[in-house]
């Protein structure tokens, strides 16, 4: 169904609007959009008689928004984020078409990243945005193709792809363990125990995997796996981390296991996009290529470097 074209402001008084109840005043959004401030005056007294009501009062020289105003510059602000990443994708578009990617952090440096020259080798037409998330959030409203997640398939409107299972490892540096020996995974407890916050259990379930009913773990807290694992390096603590993501380290020597063998985490790593554009074709190629990859995901002898 057409919307009406009334109820379609035009980009120029939606952006001039969005300045004003941003900044709180004509003049300054007048020098935030490089116009007269007479000129964002005349948008916003067209874009009120567009829509038929007052959308500031005017309190001196300042502009208050209205409850109504605040409520639709939500909209406003949602609308003209999607039309400006609709923009960067036509730009950097190649040929192929773009691929807008949501992914943790960690995962992404040191598992995807090594692995996407060769899908981008297999496909030279099309161009991948990478965008950092650490929980799910509403694809409508982000903005993106597709995101990697870990958890359950539980993403509303959304479909999934699993890749690979987690198993944890607790591991520290070899100066802490030699200072402070462990013999038995109880002994864990008298170290501090590094935490991820996305992870509030996962020492629990770790001691219980171990036999050992623990108490609340006292430790620092993180929000990212890479500044955990540089903790642990450094002797801050005991790092409850995924195997895959400290193979360097502990190859290296830099961490080693504290205590036992990897154990199972509860949750998966999975690739999540939204059901309305799960034909979209760069979607389908990746999707299709990561799943291979997530095959053998302990694999490196084909990485780059």
């Amino acid at each position: 169904m057409a919307i009406p074209r009334r109820f379609l402001p035009s980009i120029s008084l939606l952006s001039a609007f969005e300045a004003v109840c941003r900044t709180g005043s004509t003049l300054a959004a007048a020098r935030d959009l490089d116009l007269t401030q007479g000129a964002v005056s005349r948008l916003i007294q067209n874009l009120e008689a567009q829509l038929g009501q007052a959308l500031f009062l005017r309190e001196g020289r300042r502009l208050v928004p209205t409850d109504a105003a605040l409520a639709y510059a939500r909209d406003v602000v949602k609308a003209l984020d999607l039309i400006s990443r609709g923009a960067m994708r036509v730009r950097s578009n190649t040929g192929g078409g773009t691929l807008s990617l949501s992914i943790l952090p960690t995962f992404g440096t040191r598992w995807l990243a090594p692995r996407l020259p060769r899908f981008l080798a297999a496909h030279p037409g099309i161009t991948i945005n990478l965008g950092t998330r650490l929980r799910p959030f509403d694809f409508e409203e982000e903005g993106f193709d597709a995101a990697i997640h870990f958890g359950d398939p539980v993403w509303p409107n959304a479909g999934f792809l699993k890749l690979f299972d987690e198993r944890l490892l607790a591991c520290a540096s070899p100066g802490l363990l030699r200072d402070h020996p462990v013999t038995a995974p109880e002994d864990l407890l008298r170290l501090p125990l590094l935490q991820l916050e996305t992870r509030p259990a996962a020492w629990a379930g770790w001691f219980q995997a171990h036999g050992v009913e623990a108490a609340t773990p006292s430790g620092m807290l993180f929000d990212q796996f890479a500044t955990m694992i540089q903790s642990a390096i450094y002797g801050l603590g005991v790092a409850l981390l995924p195997e895959f993501l400290a193979r360097t380290e502990l190859a290296e020597g830099r961490l080693v296991a504290a205590w036992g063998e990897p154990t199972p985490a509860e949750g998966s790593y999975y690739l999540v996009w939204p059901r309305v554009g799960e034909w979209y074709p760069p979607l389908q190629a990746f999707r299709s290529w990561l799943g291979e990859e997530a095959a053998d995901p302990d694999g490196t002898a084909n990485l780059p470097g």
